[in-house]
């Protein structure tokens, strides 16, 4: 494929995936054909030398292997790190609300988007619904309403006229629920939002239970720019590097050529902290790597042997400089749209890169063809972290954190370079066939 090939397959994975549980059902599409044996984690495995399999946990986080032709204790396992979910608006339990006459959905903010660019934008919602089924079993159900169903209209100017010197402010609790429908003397709010997602998903609105509903743009992805050198999409934090291992571990010369156990794990939870049993602070991917290695050997002793032969790939994406706000940046460690991939560091360990694990993802790009960049943020500004750091604590291995530059990260329509996307799923081919 072209560069700009990938980046439109880019746009359409993000596209099909909504929220986080809707990126893993992509992801498990994108492997069907491939003989990927998905296991469960109740049941005890039976793993074979060069099988590809993959384990989902609450639906919205996903570990995927491919067993080495070595194993894990001889060559250990080579991880790809990333992260499913994106920071925005999540619906409230109560949701619904009426004033004056006007139906309105109550939210609350997950992680950190920029509230501001919610306003005035095609809005509607994705996730799961959780019901009880006709034999009285709990169960759970994907919904996505395709059309625009929500709105958070700007407040007019005449009435907000400092709002260009300002910028715009937004109430957390009072400003942010959004517009839904008008509504008749005679309609509550509630069961108005209930039938919505009785039509969606065909469940009867008394079995449901409850709901992960995410607020999401309905505005297709594009690519753009003079030459079509950039695209836009929201969720590009962190789709993008969830897209570039999956089609990096899916090449077929590496999944033949494999002698390390390959490894894409793709984690919800990480724009609020990781913290949770799905998140990269939890046992996940450490009960996978465990199973692993028990699998292949019952002697302990292997699992650690096979966790000092392994290498994390924190990918993430970078501050790409932006000519229009240059205080921003500290000066030396400007980093640019279409000039390769971004090495991350910062010595206080927001990023997990050092020096030797640097000098590795540099000699990965190097037989890759492709080059790299630096980047340190700003000692006068907060700097943010990944799941790099957690992962690497929690499991003891050597990582780096490395991301594509892009411009707008966490507004709802970010945007990035399309040369930068191929030279990344470059780089992670080159990493997991060394």
């Amino acid at each position: 494929m072209t560069a700009q090939q990938y980046a439109q397959h880019l746009l359409n994975f993000i596209d099909n995936s909504p929220s986080p549980w809707h990126a893993v059902a992509s992801i498990e599409a994108a492997i069907k054909a491939l003989q990927f044996v998905q296991l469960d984690e109740t049941a005890k495995w039976q793993l074979q030398a060069g099988g590809r399999y993959y384990v989902v946990r609450d639906d919205s986080s996903i570990v995927l292997f491919v067993l080495g032709h070595k194993a894990p204790a001889e060559a250990g396992f080579k991880i790809v790190g990333a992260h499913t979910d994106s920071p925005g608006l999540r619906i409230r339990p109560n949701a619904a609300t009426v004033s004056d006459g006007l139906g309105r959905l109550g939210v609350e903010i997950y992680g950190g988007p920029i509230l501001a660019t919610f306003t005035d934008r095609d809005l509607s919602l994705a996730g799961r619904v959780s019901y009880v089924d006709g034999q009285g079993n709990l169960a759970y159900k994907l919904v996505r309403f395709e059309r625009p169903l929500l709105r958070l209209p700007n407040l007019a100017i005449h009435m907000n006229r400092g709002v260009n010197e300002d910028g715009l402010k937004l109430h957390k609790q009072n400003e942010l629920p959004l517009l839904l429908t008008q509504l008749t003397s005679d309609q509550l709010p509630q069961p108005y939002f209930l039938a919505l997602l009785a039509q969606a998903t065909g469940i009867s609105a008394s079995q449901v239970l409850s709901w992960d509903l995410a607020v999401y743009d309905t505005q297709k992805g594009t690519l753009w720019g003079g030459n079509q050198e950039f695209y836009a999409n929201s969720q590009i934090d962190n789709l993008a590097s969830c897209h570039a291992g999956l089609l990096a571990l899916l090449d077929e010369t590496v999944l033949s050529h494999a002698e390390s156990t390959l490894v894409c794990a793709f984690f919800d939870h990480e724009e609020i902290g990781s913290e949770s049993h799905i998140g990269a602070a939890g046992s996940f991917l450490t009960d996978v790597l465990q199973r692993i290695s028990f699998a292949i050997s019952p002697d302990r002793e292997d699992t650690a042997r096979a966790l000092a032969h392994s290498f994390l790939i924190s990918a993430d994406m970078a501050h790409a400089y932006h000519p229009n706000f240059p205080s921003a940046y500290d000066a030396d460690h400007k980093v640019f749209v279409n000039k390769g991939p971004v090495i991350k560091s910062n010595a206080n360990r927001r990023y997990s890169s050092e020096s030797v694990s640097i000098a590795c993802f540099i000699r990965w790009c190097e037989k890759a063809g492709i080059p790299y960049q630096r980047y340190s943020h700003r000692s006068d500004l907060p700097c943010g972290s990944t799941i790099g750091p957690i992962t690497s604590a929690k499991l003891g291995i050597r990582s780096v954190d490395v991301g594509c530059p892009m411009w707008a990260m966490h507004s709802i329509r970010e945007s990035a370079g399309v040369q930068d996307h191929e030279y990344m799923i470059k780089v992670l081919k080159q990493f997991f066939i060394d």
